[in-house]
C-alpha cells in the first residue's frame, strides 16, 4: 500500500488549500477508514480529520468548521479542503489508512502512511 498527499504550499492567512492523498494496493479494497494527521516543527503529530468508506467524518475542535474532508473511492483519493486558513494550521500533512473501518483520532490506529505534504500559512 503506498500513499501520496500532495497540494501543500505556502498561503497567507485567511487563504485556502486543498489537499489529495492518492492510494494505490489494496487500500480501499478493505473499506477502512483514512485519515489526516499533521506535524508542526517541534510539536507532536496530531488528528485533524478522519472519513470512513461511506463518508462519515470527524474533525479535530481546532479545524472543525474550516477543514472538509472528503474521499472518492472510485479513484482511490482522499481530500482536505481547507478555509480560512491560520499561521497555526502550518504544518507537514499526512495522511494515513485505518487498521480497520472506525474513525479513530489516534495515530496508533492507522497503519500505512504517506510521507507528507507542507502547509505554510503566513501571518
Amino acid at each position: 500500500v503506498q500513499l501520496q498527499a500532495s497540494g501543500g504550499g505556502l498561503v497567507q492567512a485567511g487563504g485556502s488549500l486543498r489537499l489529495s492523498c492518492a492510494a494505490s494496493g489494496r487500500t480501499f479494497s478493505s473499506r477502512n477508514s483514512m485519515g489526516w494527521f499533521r506535524q508542526a516543527p517541534g510539536k507532536e503529530r496530531e488528528f485533524v480529520s478522519a472519513i470512513s468508506w461511506s463518508g462519515g467524518s470527524t474533525y479535530a475542535d481546532s479545524v472543525k468548521g474550516r477543514f472538509a474532508v472528503s474521499r472518492d473511492n472510485a479513484k482511490n483519493t482522499m481530500y482536505l479542503q481547507m478555509i480560512n486558513l491560520k499561521p497555526e494550521d502550518t504544518a507537514v500533512y499526512y495522511c494515513a489508512v485505518g487498521r480497520t473501518r472506525g474513525l479513530w483520532t489516534g495515530s496508533q490506529q492507522y497503519e500505512y502512511w504517506g510521507q507528507g505534504t507542507l502547509v505554510t500559512v503566513s501571518s
